[in-house]
């Protein structure tokens, strides 16, 4: 039996404890610092690699490590690290964007219980937000995932005046904020007939155009006050973040005379407008490029009725032509599922005269960049995140599918290319 006093004995078994507790630790990180970079690794090789920031690479590879891209080159200069897991395909791009839809606010069944896109109890409410309504787990938003669709800018949809807030979130993450880039991305606003049809008022587009810059005028008064003498208004603060140029208007318009009104209301207030649908977009064209507006296109096989309906399969293409950035959405169509798989929309475009690097942008670098995410998605290069989709052949052919799904460097679908 030791003759040292029983604390000093303690205190020695807890030495020598702690000693082997921390031997166990560093030996845990160390080999976790060589060993997480190789689990981590993911090397995606495909026969033609679109990047949307150069020329297609022939027999390219994107390589990522953790959440980001590291390296995108020909195979033959770039070297694919040991232990990294390697997909194949024929063809791979950026993950596609959806730049305006409902997704995660309508869902697949179109039963009340999964349409919470649109709240008809005023034609205007800023205050509405996006997040509080989006439905991670929501089975449409697993359904354009397997599309290959990783980014969506949704929100509350068109039918009314200012029917709220857009965010930005990835196809992935359980919950909305997981899922969410951006909380609050854009300001969704509708001009013409359909801000009309769910309210007793406004009865007119004039009506519809006088109603929304009062409000304007007053949240421009708003903050015109001392912030303590004004006091809290989410919605006038809303307005208030648009006004100043942080987030832009998506403005759904139509008919081409909806669409001069959108135009003049944004330069009246300085507001940072972005077209959306425009189906009579081809018969203001000057005006569109002369103001600087880019355009959030109608999907092209939309169905042409009411305000829509002189919709042209061309228009993507007159838009390129003239210079306006051109972006393709699924929009919101009231039926199931109501939404549309953007890849099959710009596939149509293609089709239609809008080149075919042109038309990929639609729904990668461009429509990224015209949703404020350009930095960080839509093109495949170094430092951008890790979303990635192969197709086992040419996805404007019907008959492609996506076989892999990469977001954030997360495999989210792997059905395999053969």
């Amino acid at each position: 039996m030791s003759n040292l006093p029983c604390n000093t004995a303690l205190n020695d078994f807890t030495f020598w404890g702690m000693r082997g507790a921390a031997a166990l630790l560093v030996g845990l990180l160390a080999w976790m610092t060589v060993a997480a970079p190789l689990s981590a690794q993911v090397a995606v090789r495909a026969d033609t690699v679109y990047t949307m920031n150069g020329d297609p690479i022939v027999d390219g590879v994107v390589l990522i490590e953790g959440r980001t891209i590291t390296d995108v080159g020909p195979a033959d200069a770039v070297t694919i690290p040991e232990g990294a897991t390697v997909y194949e395909g024929t063809v791979a791009l950026p993950g596609l964007v959806d730049p305006r839809g409902t997704v995660g606010l309508s869902g697949i069944y179109n039963v009340e219980a999964d349409q919470d896109h649109l709240d008809t109890s005023a034609p205007m409410q800023p205050e509405l937000r996006a997040i509080d309504a989006y439905n991670a787990k929501e089975e449409l938003v697993e359904f354009v995932r397997d599309q290959g669709i990783t980014t969506v800018h949704t929100g509350h949809g068109p039918g009314a005046l200012i029917s709220g807030q857009m965010g930005t979130f990835k196809t992935t993450g359980a919950t909305a904020d997981a899922a969410a880039l951006e909380s609050f991305s854009a300001l969704a606003m509708t001009l013409g007939p359909a801000a009309s049809q769910q309210f007793s008022s406004p009865g007119t587009r004039a009506k519809g155009a006088a109603m929304l810059r009062d409000m304007l005028l007053q949240a421009e008064r708003f903050h015109a006050q001392d912030e303590e003498e004004r006091g809290r208004n989410i919605g006038m603060e809303t307005l208030g973040r648009a006004l100043d140029g942080e987030v832009p208007v998506f403005i759904q318009a139509h008919r081409s005379h909806d669409i001069l009104t959108a135009i003049r209301i944004a330069e009246e207030f300085g507001l940072d407008l972005v077209l959306e649908g425009a189906a009579e977009a081809y018969l203001v064209i000057d005006e569109i490029a002369s103001a600087g507006v880019p355009v959030v296109l109608h999907p092209p096989m939309i169905r042409p009725f009411g305000a829509a309906e002189n919709a042209q399969l061309t228009t993507a293409a007159q838009l390129h032509e003239a210079g306006i950035p051109v972006a393709i959405q699924s929009g919101y169509e009231a039926y199931v599922p109501k939404t549309r798989v953007v890849l099959f929309e710009a596939a149509i475009a293609a089709a239609n005269g809008l080149p075919r690097d042109a038309a990929f942008a639609s729904i990668t670098r461009t429509a990224a960049e015209l949703i404020g995410q350009g930095d960080i998605i839509g093109t495949l290069e170094s430092g951008k995140h890790g979303d990635v989709v192969l197709y086992n052949g040419d996805p404007f052919e019907y008959v492609t599918n996506a076989c892999t799904v990469i977001i954030e460097g997360n495999v989210v679908k792997e059905d395999g290319c053969p």
